[in-house]
């Protein structure tokens, strides 16, 4: 089995910092068994409490299957959940910006 990193950014509304922390230390566990099935098997996601920017970092398998995982029942509840507290398109996935690598060290 392949992995590959993949980081994106997020950003939340303003003042909702702790909001955000509070609901992912609860974090559904059919969520989080959701993602682990999807093909994710270590995720964080980081703040920058400055600007309101959450970068997020996954290791996933290449042939992960998070294209159905956002299509699924538990994930768009999720989303319709966190809307109100961060960036959303109008279907409640949040607005997310791939980011490049460009320093690796091993």
């Amino acid at each position: 089995m392949t992995e590959e990193k993949f980081a994106f950014t997020m950003r939340l509304n303003p003042g909702m910092q702790e909001e955000y922390k509070r609901r992912h230390d609860a974090i559904w566990p059919d969520l989080s068994q959701a993602i682990t099935s999807a093909g994710v098997r270590d995720y964080s996601i980081h703040l920058d409490p400055e600007t309101n920017i959450l970068f997020a970092v996954m290791w996933r398998r290449t042939d992960h299957d998070l294209e159905a995982l956002a299509m699924s029942d538990i994930m768009q509840k999720w989303w319709a959940f966190m809307a109100d507290i961060m960036q959303t398109h109008s279907n409640n996935e949040p607005v997310t910006r791939p980011l490049e690598t460009v320093f690796q060290m091993t």
